[in-house]
């Protein structure tokens, strides 16, 4: 057989003809047209949706109920300090201006949909659900906001919905921090999202997560959590560029590097790592080997911070230094030394006692939290709510409960005006 030759001219004017094509095609053909197009274009594969399995997420339900870690009045206290405050005093329709959608995760992630609260100010959960997916909601705070106009929190993709995040005004601070803290407060699969210009569901950032989702991403955190809540026992997906991820992949990645890698002091990889091992515990997501490399990490942890607690009972966030960590102590500021206790009490307590340091240990973090929560004021609170809200889901778990039941509650059985005000022993 003969082979005949192009010549490059011929070549060029062959692919200017296509390209003016594709153009025309683009611009007015239909969006099943449009997105075959795109991904020809930026070379990556149409992969079909993730069977999602259940249209509410799971839960991984706390272990203990230990009065001697937080007692009802402690943790009321706390509770009553970290309320979603939210709503603007000019105005109790609208949001505090400029709200960050950052504090509604955390707050949403802490104190679930079903939260209602009998103060005014404060935003139920139905009312933080809304500011995240909808627009409109998230308008009522952000136009006009010190004269400046942010993008939309939430954005249209060709097929679903991505969620704006980074360091901007406006935006989520994490990758699907979004979908992770709306997972955790048990959103619907079928919850409406609202777009500038669409009305979708929550299945649909869902599946664009999961779609996009890279293992080389600087944060994975809540990505793992919230694809281990949504899709086990699936133990794998294919992302848009054909990629095939595992929660085995997840989880070594959970583990690469220093363990001081990685927000907050590392700590929220250890909680999203505890995740997906109680997750394998009921679906077999992870196999043997990682599961065993997993839990002599968090071991490995449990050592760690066994000896680098400071004798008032706060873990520093250089605590992977081990006995080091003593000998040659960083200047954390206040909410640093927060964020390190609160967020290992937060781990420990979905953890096996294996994975517990010393008991006496977890009693003095406990007291030093509390009462370093109950002694701030509420502007104190503000500045740093996304820190101290982890204070409050934390202790809940040690004592077998959640925010929303236990605040509820304890509103039923100490009615106004009779109700004691929760205090903290000094």
């Amino acid at each position: 057989m003969k082979v005949r030759q192009i010549s490059t001219l011929t070549i060029w004017s062959v692919q200017a003809v296509v390209a003016v094509a594709l153009v025309a095609s683009y611009a007015g053909g239909a969006v099943e047209t449009r997105h075959r197009i795109q991904s020809e274009l930026t070379r990556s594969s149409s992969v079909p949706p993730v069977v999602i399995p259940r249209t509410i997420p799971l839960v991984i339900e706390p272990l203990y109920d230990d009065p001697e870690v937080v007692s009802d009045e402690e943790l009321a206290a706390v509770l009553a300090k970290i309320q979603p405050r939210f709503w603007s005093k000019e105005d109790p329709t609208r949001p505090v201006p400029g709200l960050k959608p950052n504090y509604v995760e955390h707050a949403l992630r802490t104190w679930w949909i079903r939260a209602r609260f009998e103060d005014p100010q404060m935003m139920s959960g139905e009312a933080l659900k809304d500011y995240l997916v909808d627009h409109g909601k998230w308008l009522a705070a952000w136009s006009g906001w010190k004269r400046k106009t942010a993008p939309s929190l939430l954005e249209e993709t060709t097929d679903g919905v991505s969620v704006r995040w980074g360091k901007e005004e406006g935006t989520s601070v994490h990758h699907d921090h979004w979908l992770a803290c709306l997972t955790e407060a048990g959103v619907s699969l079928h919850e409406p999202v609202f777009t500038p210009h669409a009305r979708k569901q929550v299945a649909d950032v869902l599946q664009e997560a999961l779609r996009d989702f890279r293992l080389d991403e600087t944060e994975v955190e809540w990505s793992a959590m919230a694809f281990g809540f949504w899709i086990a026992p699936q133990r794998e997906w294919m992302t848009r560029t054909g990629r095939t991820v595992s929660f085995d992949m997840l989880a070594e990645r959970l583990m690469r590097g220093h363990k001081r890698f990685g927000v907050c002091a590392g700590t929220h990889r250890l909680y999203s790592l505890m995740v997906l091992i109680r997750l394998d515990d009921d679906f077999d997501i992870l196999s043997d080997d990682m599961r065993e490399q997993g839990m002599n990490h968090l071991r490995s942890v449990r050592d760690l911070i066994t000896v680098s607690q400071f004798e008032d009972g706060h873990w520093p966030t250089n605590w992977s230094e081990g006995a080091d960590a003593l000998l040659n102590p960083v200047d954390d500021p206040l909410f640093k030394k927060v964020i390190a206790t609160g967020h290992h009490l937060e781990w420990l307590a979905i953890a096996p006692t294996e994975l517990h340091p010393p008991r006496d240990l977890i009693l003095k973090a406990a007291d030093w939290v509390i009462k370093t929560t109950a002694a701030q004021s509420d502007q104190d609170i503000a500045d740093r709510y996304t820190f101290f809200s982890h204070v409050g889901n934390a202790l809940a778990l040690w004592r077998q409960t959640h925010p929303a039941d236990f605040w509820m509650k304890w509103q039923a059985d100490h009615p106004e005006p009779t109700r004691p005000q929760a205090s903290v022993n000094p």
